[in-house]
């Protein structure tokens, strides 16, 4: 039976108890303590910290997340740390509000509502939960769905607003060839079928407290998480904040929800929406209904913006988008803390 050790997160005092057979960040997330992370897998760095002291062993990790001698001084891996001793954790990113407004992690079992082509690749799968269980998450949060017959799981984010009372979860899901989650939205996920879904996960939420201009950058089912938050501030009677959302897409043919996205605008004085297509070199904007730039989504959004130092950025997408993204922001000066990205990992493209 393994031992349970205190843990101490500096510099916002808090304290949770972690097991030696669980993470340190699965800990957290037991206790509604919700540090900064992304992949949960040791992949993207985002939970990363400083060991001030105590001893503690680590998961294999990829060294793109933890450089080697990154780890020799000291840092570690929330997602991949285990407590064999109280510890006292440095959190190098974190956000003091978001870190007690976690929403404590719990596996439901879900029904299959409906699994719905969107375009050719990317998929609409909409579930609630079965029975009396209640899920809660905030907007731009994910969970794990579970592949059914097999111990591996998939990330998505929910795309849609929390609804306690019927318990209905929406996923914009991308489909690659041979994915083990992919290939049953293609063939043997019908409707009545049932998932286990763990969450929530993600600090990929609204900054309510801020009063800056919102933009938005999204790419392929990056769409999802983005929409929700766009759902959020269109269910707000006194959201007074300007809002321009930049969506990338290769073709016309990639691109959905177009009505949607035009009634969520009509609901949010000043709503810009800019599709970008990266690989189109004309095309008939009439046709497609509404009006866009040709380009990639980051290059279009950072000649578009006049104050981007002035405003709180989101960006949900592929690796490659976010790295591109990060690389503009930083050469427009945008603080570092006013950056808010949800990067696809390895596992997810891989599907």
């Amino acid at each position: 039976m393994s031992e349970t050790h205190r843990v101490r997160f500096d510099p916002v005092d808090i304290e949770i108890e972690a097991n030696e057979d669980e993470t340190v960040l699965d800990a957290a997330f037991r206790q509604g303590v919700m540090p900064l992370h992304g992949c949960k897998e040791g992949q993207c760095s985002s939970c990363k910290s400083f060991l001030l002291d105590g001893d503690l062993q680590m998961d294999r990790y990829s060294t793109f997340a933890l450089a080697d001698y990154e780890s020799d001084e000291g840092y570690v891996l929330l997602c991949r740390a285990h407590a064999y001793s109280d510890l006292d954790i440095e959190l190098i990113n974190y956000d003091e509000d978001m870190i007690l407004a976690g929403l404590p992690v719990v596996t439901v079992r879900t029904r299959v509502e409906a699994v719905e082509e969107l375009t050719h690749d990317i998929t609409l799968l909409r579930v609630t939960v079965v029975g009396d269980d209640e899920f809660k998450f905030h907007p731009g949060q994910y969970v794990d769905i579970a592949v059914p017959g097999s111990d591996e799981h998939r990330s998505f984010s929910m795309a849609n607003l929390p609804k306690s009372h019927d318990g209905e979860l929406e996923f914009i899901i991308k489909r690659y060839s041979g994915g083990r989650f992919s290939s049953l939205l293609e063939d043997g996920l019908d409707a009545g079928a049932e998932l286990d879904v763990t969450g929530p996960y993600g600090t990929f939420t609204l900054r309510a407290d801020s009063e800056r201009r919102l933009v938005f950058i999204g790419g392929g089912a990056g769409m999802a998480p983005i929409l929700s938050l766009l759902r959020q501030v269109a269910a707000k009677e006194d959201f007074g904040r300007e809002v321009v959302f930049y969506y990338g897409a290769r073709t016309a043919a990639d691109l959905f929800l177009l009505d949607e996205l035009e009634e969520i605008g009509a609901r949010i004085p000043g709503f810009r929406f800019v599709p970008c297509l990266s690989d189109s070199d004309r095309v008939d904007w009439n046709d497609v209904g509404h009006d866009g730039s040709i380009g990639v989504v980051t290059d279009v959004a950072g000649a578009g913006e006049s104050d981007l130092a002035g405003a709180d950025v989101y960006m949900c997408g592929p690796p490659p988008m976010i790295d591109a993204g990060l690389e503009m922001l930083e050469d427009r000066s945008v603080p570092r803390e006013r950056i808010f990205y949800d990067k696809f990992t390895v596992s997810a493209e891989a599907d």
